[in-house]
């Protein structure tokens, strides 16, 4: 007989058979209540326990790692590095997770790996690098480490109650739930995390632009970030766009996206492409590789050989070209096809009182501030405790003072032992803990020498003790701590920016290449912006320069047509062309309208003119306010023969001068107060961005602004030395010999 159909039993939706502990029994529950009650403890773990950092800039696995290299000494500049192994071992005290996954958490903090713009951890051996993912480091048995000095900020008053400290997971020792930074390392150094159903990724920044940003705004809440943040700073470099919308949200809201390109230069010897910097989200096998597939599909034909040179000195990607291939087109096709240029995801989750939470760099650094403010009246309130405890000791020699001889006698005619105390107590009118302490003192104390040297320290003490109470009663004086720490970590730890700028006019497309031959000219610009292309024959051949009524040349250069050209404006912009996009001229003509041939704006005039061929030399503007910024020419380089560039310099205050030097020389500085001054540019820092305000140079008297600023020249030099500064800013000299300010123009 055939089988009888078996109807398939119909399935309870949502739930499922689960053993209750205790019960002996299986019962049904929904799934749901299943994963609420045994997923959910394992989901908030994770995030507040595991994958996002704190306020502190740290999550627990690299707090614990650090504070356990601290209480083996390992900060302590005569302690000699120890084994990795070692460390890992003794954290293992702290993290109860395996030695593998501690020892990685520990490479990445190290110097050695290159993923911490501010390394955590002095290291020796092989710790791999961050941008290549087949450098693996060596085996922990291997590796030496031991703490980096900037850990001393990370460490300062630990022991002195600043945060609160926890039993670790089986309750044989305490560690710290938080470091008491004392500057803002939650976004100093880069951290990347994964929890459940969130994560997080802060980007880092140069730590001098946080400190002063965050100086800035303990002074005024509504502080413009963006004038003293300028954006992330990278431990490998490259080059970031300064797109300011972007980075306004990302500092408002904590969530946006940072475009980085790598760097490279030309070797035109070896018709080769060097690539010296990456953008820190990919590696160089992943460049390399996506290269080759191109390559292979045949969307990239000018490639004839890739390799990696990534030595000792540090990371190089080699690309050789086919010959005839420009150099520059082809990045710009390797920047769209290839990680050569990608984006940084920001998403500025932080822990803040175990609750996560996304937010702007105001916040943080606002949260920042406040954890800090906290720190330090920990701090203080702790001292405070000390110290009045100690002058209740001190007050009880006090009394003695008056008659040792009384003391020594309650001592030696008290027959037991535990009255002694009590005696004392009623003899000098003390209470039990200052008897206590008189009973201690050593017979060869009791002296009136030493009495007398420990009751001097009362009024220091007293002293001390009413400043302490002033700080916890005024939070104007802990901001006035945190500030001066914050100024002092500037002054110990600052480094110079690694990650510089380009501009979205730099990634517009080349116009189409001159192919003008090459020839020296004589180039002059007038005043009122007339321009003048003329060969050296047509020169010795015409007479006087035609020129407008008033008009005159302000610059006169011997140079060549293929040079390129860059205008700045009285609107504090700069327009580039070539020397070849003008036909040749003579003398006896006007020549060509700049602010009409390069499309100024209504009103806009030229100030100055700089030939370059390899944008090398200086610009240094000079202002008004007595600020000299000192900006790269290489600032202003773009791929293009003609572009407008915003921003070409500061409009924070009125430009007098705007001076081109290929190396560094000396400018006299005149004021409208009849005082003069020269210094010479190389005591000026060149700054990264081409509109900073500059450094003060000259101190102005009051009502009176800077008047004129030239090059000091070796015929002039004579003239002017009495008024050389070794150092700026200075006030200058009066100068009332020199007559008007314009018999300084040079």
């Amino acid at each position: 007989m055939p089988k009888k159909k078996e109807t398939p039993k119909k399935k309870p939706a949502f739930k499922h058979e689960a053993y209750i502990e205790g019960s002996g029994s299986i019962v049904s529950e929904k799934i749901a209540d299943t994963l609420k009650k045994n997923y959910m403890p394992y989901a908030m773990s994770v995030i507040i326990s595991r994958a996002l950092p704190e306020i502190d800039g740290f999550k627990p696995s690299h707090r614990k790692l650090l504070y356990m290299m601290y209480k083996r000494g390992l900060l302590s500049p005569d302690k000699e590095r120890s084994k990795s192994a070692n460390v890992v071992g003794e954290t293992m005290k702290l993290n109860p997770h395996g030695d593998q996954a501690i020892y990685e958490t520990l490479v990445r903090m190290t110097r050695g790996n290159e993923a911490l713009l501010h390394p955590y951890v002095d290291s020796k051996g092989n710790f791999g690098k961050q941008y290549s993912s087949k450098m693996h480091f060596a085996a922990p048995r291997y590796t030496e480490v031991k703490l980096e000095k900037i850990c001393n900020e990370l460490f300062r008053d630990i022991d002195r109650d600043t945060v609160d400290f926890v039993p670790n997971y089986d309750n044989t020792m305490q560690e710290p739930t938080l470091l008491p930074a004392t500057f803002p390392t939650v976004l100093v150094n880069s951290n990347t995390g994964i929890a459940v159903s969130m994560a997080s990724n802060v980007c880092p920044f140069n730590l001098e632009e946080v400190c002063e940003t965050t100086i800035a705004l303990m002074k005024d809440p509504d502080h413009d970030i963006l004038s003293t943040l300028k954006g992330p700073d990278f431990p490998g470099g490259g080059l970031m766009l300064y797109d300011e919308a972007e980075l306004n949200k990302v500092y408002e809201t904590g969530r946006g996206s940072i475009k980085v390109r790598s760097k490279y230069s030309y070797d035109k010897a070896a018709n080769c492409l060097e690539i010296t910097q990456i953008p820190y989200t990919t590696t160089v096998e992943a460049i390399i590789d996506k290269i080759i597939d191109l390559v292979k599909q045949g969307k990239i034909r000018e490639v004839s050989y890739i390799r990696d040179e990534t030595d000792i000195d540090g990371l190089k990607i080699a690309i050789d070209l086919k010959r005839g291939t420009d150099p520059d087109k082809l990045m710009q096709k390797l920047y769209r096809l290839t990680p050569l240029q990608d984006s940084y995801p920001c998403n500025f989750n932080i822990l803040i009182a175990g609750t996560p939470k996304v937010m702007g760099v105001r916040e943080i650094l606002t949260e920042w501030t406040a954890f800090r403010e906290e720190c330090i009246q920990r701090r203080t309130y702790f001292d405070l405790q000390k110290k009045k405890e100690k002058l209740h000791l001190l007050e009880a020699l006090s009394k003695i003072l008056l008659d040792i001889d009384k003391a020594i006698r309650i001592i030696r005619e008290t027959e037991n032992e535990a009255d002694v105390v009590p005696n004392l107590m009623i003899g000098f009118g003390i209470d039990e803990v200052q008897a206590e302490y008189v009973a201690e003192i050593k017979l060869r104390n009791i002296n009136k020498q030493y009495i007398l040297r420990r009751v001097e320290e009362v009024d220091q003490l007293r002293k001390d003790i009413e400043e302490m109470e002033e700080i916890l009663r005024d939070k104007k004086k802990i901001r006035r701590i945190i500030v001066n720490e914050l100024k002092d970590v500037i002054k110990n730890y600052a480094q110079p920016r690694k990650t510089m700028f380009y501009y979205q006019t730099d990634v517009e497309d080349e116009d189409e290449t001159d192919d003008t031959p090459d020839y020296p000219v004589n180039l002059f610009i007038s005043a009122s912006g007339y321009f003048k292309k003329i060969t050296p024959q047509s020169l010795r051949m015409s007479g006087e320069q035609k020129l407008k009524e008033g008009d005159y040349i302000m610059q006169t250069f011997e140079s060549t047509n293929k040079t390129e050209l860059v205008f700045f404006s009285d609107k504090a912009q700069a327009y580039k062309t070539r020397v070849s996009a003008f036909d040749d001229s003579k003398a006896s003509v006007m020549g060509d309208y700049i602010p009409a041939k390069l499309s100024f704006d209504e009103g806009e005039s030229v100030r100055t003119m700089v030939p370059t061929t390899d944008y090398s030399g200086y610009m240094i503007f000079l202002f008004e306010n007595g600020k000299a910024a000192k900006i790269p020419m290489n600032a202003y380089e773009t791929k293009t023969n003609r572009k407008k560039l915003s921003k070409a310099y500061s409009e924070k205050s009125p430009l007098v001068a705007a001076i081109f030097t290929a190396e560094d020389t000396d400018i006299i500085l005149r004021t409208s107060g009849g005082h003069a001054l020269m210094f010479n540019t190389g005591m000026i820092l060149p700054k990264t961005t081409r509109d900073s305000q500059g450094v003060q140079v000259i101190n102005l008297r009051k009502n009176a602004v800077l008047a004129s600023a030239d090059v000091v020249t070796a015929e002039t030099i004579v003239m002017y030395e009495k008024y050389r500064t070794k150092s700026v800013p200075a006030a200058g000299k009066p100068a009332k010999e020199l007559g008007d300010t314009n018999q300084l123009k040079l």
